[in-house]
């Protein structure tokens, strides 16, 4: 239950809220029109606070805007009795400063419920999933395991309808362009119905698109030689494999005439022998680089070492070291002599053998060239090179028609599956209506008197089986006008905030703006508030209501009635900058 809604500014209005039903009044200008949202008294943007504080994204409002982007909203609550406050700013809008609720501990595994400090800053997506485990008893696996499961944020809207999101057009949906899968499982879920089958529809819904996607592929051209059934493929592939075996026998029988057979063998033996050649003379080329250097660095003088050598030893022994440095000296030049002429002589070795090689192979290249001459124009080696690339191509339309044919059958395969699974889930979704017989019939009746209590011809509301899961649906005998389709929209609200209430599990509030009223009768509007103030305070929960002053109901309430105890202290008004309720004018 919320008591009091607040703001870090004193131009703010603080609401101070009770029990039951709460009606915030606004004073509206005659100038005013409904575009004038952004600058109005505030009524919606009353609903747009409560969202912001419980989690709703900031981006794009006007909590985000210059002119209050730095303020800090907050709401002061209860909680199954526990009191606590919240207060988000915009421009920190990841977190929240919380005061004395239990949130989930995100570190703790397993999760467990911790006491927040005062003013301690949760993360918005822990505020929230405590949020959605005391309200709604949402588990931190249904919260986070699959994008397909109930949200709190989702569950909460329908508790506080937004105007700005097209809430009030069907009383199953809390946005204008919500998913039909949110809307199943966000509704399965409030009314305690198997959410999970609606759920796993959807998953089967996304497989199904992709089988869609293939088949619309398919049938654009895109994919061209998927434009066969299977069964057409199968022919196909069995045809192309006959064809390829046929031509695959007639190459392993294929001989080519004695002749050509020696020339073909002469043919590879000579490149054998010019690959041979090659290889040698590769060799004998490095060799020859090796002796070239060698030669290079032969010389008739001794090293300088030597003759410094025997001089020293000339100061010893004069006249007998300088005469057998002579000898030695001549013995070293003959040495080099030698050596040089060997060099040469394998070096010209060398070059002989490479010249030989060389003249070998341009004879042993021509022989190749007649020889290729002579076997290409007798044609036997082109029709056996042609049958043998026909034999390589029908396999390769074997290879491509059996993968082709794989992916029909997956294609065909998938749909059948998915058809057989669709069957199974609409049973499963049939099944639960059927053993869920006794709740199903306390929602119908519970609407069906809420609804009975405005109207003499109720509205029904019907539960059945569909392709998405249960499906909801509210038929009006009076027609769709626009003040008979909102005020089925109140009956559902409250039949659903009647009923979690009476599981303890609810915000403890349900919050209606202005726009739900208009174009509605005025002695249904005060039935309506009459309805709401008596299951509010039968239920225990607050009903809270935003108007304009103009359309205040004065007729149509039971004797005793007194609409006027539950107006709120604050009234707002649009006629004055400082009127509305944050108390200034945007830019």
């Amino acid at each position: 239950m919320i008591r009091r809604v607040t703001a870090d500014r004193s131009s703010f209005k603080t609401l101070e809220f009770h029990s039951g039903l709460n009606i915030l009044l606004a004073d509206r200008s005659e100038s005013a029109t409904d575009k004038d949202s952004r600058n109005g008294a505030g009524k919606t943007s009353l609903v747009e606070l409560i969202h912001f504080v419980f989690g709703a994204s900031a981006s794009g409002t006007i909590f985000r805007s210059a002119d209050i982007g730095d303020w800090r909203f907050g709401v002061e609550m209860e909680v199954d009795s526990e009191p606590g406050s919240v207060m988000r700013s915009g421009r920190r809008a990841d977190v929240v400063e919380v005061s004395g609720f239990l949130v989930p501990d995100d570190n703790e595994e397993p999760p467990r419920l911790m006491g927040a400090a005062p003013h301690a800053a949760v993360p918005i997506g822990q505020w929230k999933a405590g949020l959605g485990e005391r309200w709604f008893g949402l588990g931190q696996e249904d919260e986070a395991a699959d994008r397909f499961g109930p949200r709190f944020r989702a569950l909460f809207s329908y508790f506080a309808r937004r105007q700005a999101k097209g809430a009030f057009k069907n009383p199953m949906q809390y946005w204008s362009r919500q998913p039909v899968w949110e809307e199943c499982v966000s509704v399965s879920w409030l009314l305690g119905l198997d959410w999970t089958v609606a759920q796993r529809l959807q998953h089967l819904r996304e497989r199904e698109k992709g089988v869609v996607d293939a088949m619309k592929a398919i049938e654009s051209g895109e994919l061209p030689v998927l434009s066969r059934t299977a069964s057409e493929l199968r022919t196909a592939l069995t045809v192309a494999r006959g064809e390829a075996h046929s031509r695959k026998q007639r190459l392993h029988a294929f001989r080519v005439l004695p002749d050509y057979e020696d020339l073909e063998k002469e043919a590879d033996s000579i490149t054998g022998e010019i690959n041979d050649i090659a290889g040698d003379n590769i060799a004998d080329r490095a060799l020859l680089r090796e002796l070239e250097t060698s030669l290079g660095g032969e010389t008739d003088d001794m090293h300088p070492e030597i003759h410094r050598l025997y001089k020293e030893a000339g100061i010893v022994l004069p006249g007998v070291t300088l005469r057998r440095l002579a000898d030695v000296d001549i013995f070293h030049r003959a040495v080099v002599r030698n050596r040089k002429s060997h060099l040469k002589d394998a070096i010209e070795s060398a070059r002989e053998r490479i010249a030989e090689r060389e003249r070998r192979k341009e004879s042993l290249d021509r022989r190749r060239r007649e020889i290729m001459r002579v076997l290409e124009s007798g044609g036997a080696l082109a029709e056996y090179s042609a049958l043998r690339e026909e034999v390589a191509r029908r396999e390769g339309e074997v290879e491509v028609l059996e993968q082709h044919l794989r992916n029909a059958e997956e294609i065909e395969g998938s749909r059948a599956a998915l058809k057989v699974e669709r069957a199974s889930l609409l049973k499963a979704v049939q099944d639960d209506l059927t053993e869920r017989g006794e709740r199903l019939q306390e929602v119908i009746l519970r609407f069906e008197q809420l609804s009975q209590s405005l109207y003499e011809r109720a509205g029904r509301l019907h539960i059945a089986p569909s392709n998405s899961g249960p499906k909801f649906e509210v038929q009006i005998p009076s027609g769709r006008s626009l003040g008979i389709t909102n005020m089925q929209i109140f009956c559902f609200d409250l039949m659903l905030m009647d009923l979690m209430a009476e599981r303890g599990r609810s915000p403890g509030f349900l919050i209606h703006d202005s726009h739900l009223f208009d174009g509605v009768d005025e002695r249904q509007v005060a039935r309506a508030l009459q309805v709401g103030a008596q299951r509010a305070e039968a239920g225990g929960f607050q009903y809270i209501v935003t108007l304009n002053s103009d359309a205040i109901p004065r007729e149509g309430f039971d004797p005793g009635f007194r609409l006027d105890d539950y107006f709120l202290d604050v009234r707002l008004t649009d006629a004055r900058p400082d009127g509305g309720l944050f108390g200034i004018r945007f830019d």
